[in-house]
């Protein structure tokens, strides 16, 4: 997912789950397995109690399978973007298959959605009820649906803002039906702190209640510019003051100044984190490369993961892998294994 996402409509210069692609400037139950599932099942959730929490998968560790050509360049994805969103979807895989790629490939069990590769499919019922019958028929768990381009909800503007969270409401309704417990958004905005930070306060406020009458939660990502200030955002939720919105830590994406590759200013991650966790309904475990023991050489995921045991989170952690050295499949196995030797150490 997303190392973060940075509003590619206006630049497209930042790449990472959300930032660089898409974020503000400012920012069930299956059906019944076979007996021969039913003892994989059983060891996979064998596995998972030796664990405090339990293990998902973000759809932008795979975003390069399903992209494919259409992530050529920057350039070159805002302009097929523009044409009609799926003409970005070249890749050799179909994110409609990506509960199912998740299950069989890597043996994990529930699953994070990024709406850009199904963004012509947001108001189609039937396809969310039919993704949702592919997600029972194979045990997986729907947990979320991670939005962008969708408009600022700190936008300082009224009408944009209100525009930015009523284009999220449809994300909401596949949410509901999917089973999902959350929509993850961006606090985004152009302005002071102060400015945006009422703005964000607004704009997720009103997003929030239309949540909550539907039972889904919305929570914030630490996305660049403000959003990536712990302190700053925290103050934001715990303004909002409401149990259906919260925060999706995540490991990387603590730029506050600067892009992708650019990073100006960065701010603690762990510290972030850590601030970040009181509001926390998920936590995203970003990656992109590993020494020779298998430890992420940007973030120690063992002082990471302790912050999130000691805040009590027994949640699902994703794997977002975002590497260029391995491949997409080997950079997701070897997050997985490292939460799995963390966890249980």
């Amino acid at each position: 997912m997303k190392s973060n996402r940075r509003n590619v409509i206006k630049t497209l210069g930042a790449a990472s789950t959300g930032l660089a692609l898409f974020g503000g400037a400012n920012l069930v139950s299956a059906c019944g397995p076979g007996k021969k599932e039913q003892s994989a099942e059983a060891s996979s959730e064998e596995k998972a109690a030796a664990l405090f929490f339990n293990i998902s998968l973000a759809q932008w560790s795979l975003h390069k399978s399903f992209f494919g050509d259409g992530l050529s360049s920057w350039e070159n994805f805002g302009k097929l973007w523009d044409e009609h969103p799926d003409k970005v979807l070249q890749g050799v895989l179909n994110p409609v298959d990506f509960p199912t790629i998740a299950k069989r490939d890597f043996g994990i069990n529930a699953v994070e959605y990024v709406n850009v590769f199904y963004y012509s499919k947001k108001n189609d019922l039937q396809f969310w009820k039919d993704l949702r019958k592919q997600c029972d028929d194979q045990g997986v768990k729907s947990l979320m649906i991670m939005c962008d381009r969708e408009g600022n909800l700190g936008d300082t503007d009224e009408a944009a803002r209100t525009q930015a969270v009523e284009n999220h409401y449809g994300w909401v309704d596949a949410a509901k039906i999917l089973g999902c417990h959350s929509i993850r958004v961006n606090a985004a905005g152009n302005g002071t702190a102060e400015e945006v930070k009422t703005a964000a306060i607004d704009g997720l406020g009103r997003l929030t209640a239309y949540g909550q009458d539907n039972g889904i939660n919305v929570i914030v990502e630490n996305h660049g510019g403000y959003s990536s200030d712990g302190q700053w955002l925290s103050s934001v939720i715990e303004e909002v003051a409401s149990d259906y919105c919260g925060t999706l830590p995540d490991f990387g994406n603590f730029c506050v100044e600067g892009g992708h590759g650019n990073c100006i200013r960065e701010y603690d991650r762990y510290r972030g984190v850590k601030e970040l966790m009181s509001f926390a309904k998920g936590v995203s475990a970003k990656s992109h490369d590993f020494d020779e023991e298998g430890n992420e050489t940007h973030t120690d995921y063992e002082r990471m993961m302790k912050i999130v045991k000691d805040a009590g989170f027994t949640g699902y952690v994703g794997v977002e892998y975002e590497g260029n050295v391995l491949s997409e499949v080997d950079g997701i196995k070897a997050t997985k294994k490292l939460l799995e030797r963390v966890g249980k150490a």
